[in-house]
């Protein structure tokens, strides 16, 4: 039986609280938050205690424009991980955002761990 929309987004936010209630980001080792929309795809960096934003990059910017998606996110995966090296952090705590670590959030990671962040 096929779900409607309504029930995934229910699924997904349901996958996203429970992620969320074991981790947590620290000035030291933020949070790197992923959100994945049908077009684009966006990365930040989140001090949870503090709450606000250590840096952040997306598909919309100057500079990430390559021919699939998958490659559009490991280039913001990159880009992320260099706006992180320029804030002096090298350890993130990953957060999938409930989406399965596959295809362009599987290719983000990669991404942030060539730029040089560890997780």
């Amino acid at each position: 039986m096929p779900k409607g929309k309504a029930e995934k987004v229910q699924r997904r936010k349901r996958i996203r609280k429970s992620i969320r209630e074991d981790m947590m980001g620290t000035s030291v080792r933020p949070r790197l938050s992923v959100y994945r929309s049908n077009k684009y795809i966006y990365a930040q960096l989140i001090d949870d205690f503090a709450g606000h934003t250590l840096a952040s990059a997306s598909s919309l910017e100057d500079g990430v424009d390559e021919d699939s998606p998958v490659a559009e996110s490991r280039a913001v995966g990159e880009l992320i991980a260099e706006r992180a090296q320029e804030e002096d952090i090298d350890e993130v705590v990953f957060d999938r955002g409930g989406y399965q670590y596959h295809g362009r959030v599987e290719a983000l990671a990669e991404g942030a761990r060539e730029g040089g962040l560890d997780f």
